[in-house]
């Protein structure tokens, strides 16, 4: 089964809608639209609504007292 994340982020939900919204343009202009297209962005939206977000990295050098972002 597939890990559950937090679908409601706002980060992840603007790229799914980018994926959508970017592929919908180049639908749109077309009559006709094959299979393979379709499952390909099905799965890009599937892929954009499941992958976890990377966490935000920190780098800390022992000789500074504040963190460093990365």
């Amino acid at each position: 089964m597939t890990e559950q994340i937090d679908t409601t982020d706002p980060a992840i939900i603007t790229e799914a809608l980018t994926v959508i919204d970017h592929a919908l343009g180049k639908m749109l202009s077309r009559e006709l639209i094959s299979s393979n297209e379709v499952a390909d962005l099905l799965l890009d939206v599937r892929t954009a609504l499941t992958t976890p977000k990377a966490p935000d990295v920190v780098e800390v050098a022992l000789d500074d007292a504040a963190p460093t972002p990365v």
